[in-house]
């Protein structure tokens, strides 16, 4: 028997984070900072663009079998067609920078310079979304988050850093802003996260894997543990992870939701060091703090002021 229609966006609005929230949120920024350990791996037996392509075309399957198992059907409203390609475009230029970046620069650099997508977010809503203001307290987030980024890229007392893979990382981050902000205020937040993913994968697969021929061979040194990145990244990062995340956001305020962001860039730095043995200087540190103070002003929520009882 076929499961009836779901989609995990069923689910009530919770007001704040609970328990099971701020569980599956530290988890999923684990995930996050692993996923850059298991590109940096893969992109040794497969070009990082075609990497990204090969992952997103094998997602549409994941997500279309999933949508199927669940009944929820595939549906294309009109209002969301031109933001859907929109958004696949976005993304697909979002994952060829960040696929890049972690082919020339460190997975900790990569992930302190990435995983500052709030301020870029942060910025792009003051100026897009009514209603989502930058405050003093905010500006302030922007002022330490936008010097940790800075220190990050110019600081070059490390032979791993490469100035070319900052700046893909930067520009992913600000690509992954853009498609958080089509998410949030444009039609595509009237659909299903797995339609909103679908939008995503579907398009960007085609236009990565055209611009893979641009960019060299596309098998590298190809071994077992590429092959079991490649499918690790389909099945547990793409098809499952981005599904939980956008199903987390539907749920628990977008705020909370986002102050748990700062973890991804620690874990990264973390990860980096125990599994890669990447060194981690002091700059690098220092950037890190910035940038993870950064994040947490910007994405602390506001007191709200309570009556004293009569």
């Amino acid at each position: 028997m076929r499961p009836a229609a779901l989609s995990f966006a069923a689910m009530d609005r919770k007001p704040q984070i609970d328990t099971f929230g701020a569980v599956a949120l530290t988890g999923f920024a684990l995930l996050l900072a692993f996923n850059q350990v298991v590109i940096k791996v893969t992109n040794g037996g497969l070009q990082p663009i075609f990497f990204a392509g090969v992952r997103s075309a094998g997602a549409v399957i994941c997500i279309y079998l999933w949508m199927r198992w669940r009944g929820i059907p595939l549906q294309f409203p009109p209002k969301t067609v031109l933001f859907g390609i929109i958004t696949g475009t976005v993304f697909a230029f979002e994952f060829m920078l960040l696929f890049i970046a972690l082919d020339l620069t460190t997975v900790g650099r990569s992930g302190v310079i990435f995983y500052s997508m709030p301020l870029w977010m942060a910025i792009l809503a003051h100026v897009f979304v009514a209603g989502d203001r930058l405050t003093m307290r905010k500006a302030l987030g922007l002022g330490f988050a936008i010097s940790g980024v800075a220190w990050a890229i110019l600081a070059r007392d490390s032979g791993e850093a490469n100035i070319w893979g900052d700046l893909a990382a930067l520009g992913a981050a600000i690509g992954w802003a853009v498609t958080a902000l089509l998410a949030k205020a444009s039609p595509l937040n009237k659909v299903c996260p797995e339609m909103q993913l679908m939008w995503q994968v579907g398009v960007s697969a085609p236009i990565l894997l055209i611009a893979s021929l641009f960019y060299g061979d596309l098998i590298r040194d190809l071994a077992p543990i590429h092959l079991w990145g490649l499918a690790f990244q389909i099945v547990v990062v793409v098809s499952a992870g981005f599904i939980f995340w956008l199903w987390l956001l539907s749920i628990y305020p977008a705020s909370g939701v986002a102050s748990f962001s700062f973890l991804s860039p620690v874990l990264s730095v973390g990860l980096g060091w125990l599994l890669l043995g990447e060194t981690v200087g002091p700059n690098l540190l220092g950037a890190l703090v910035l940038v993870a103070i950064g994040i947490i002003l910007i994405n602390r929520p506001k007191r709200v002021k309570t009556a004293n009882p009569s």
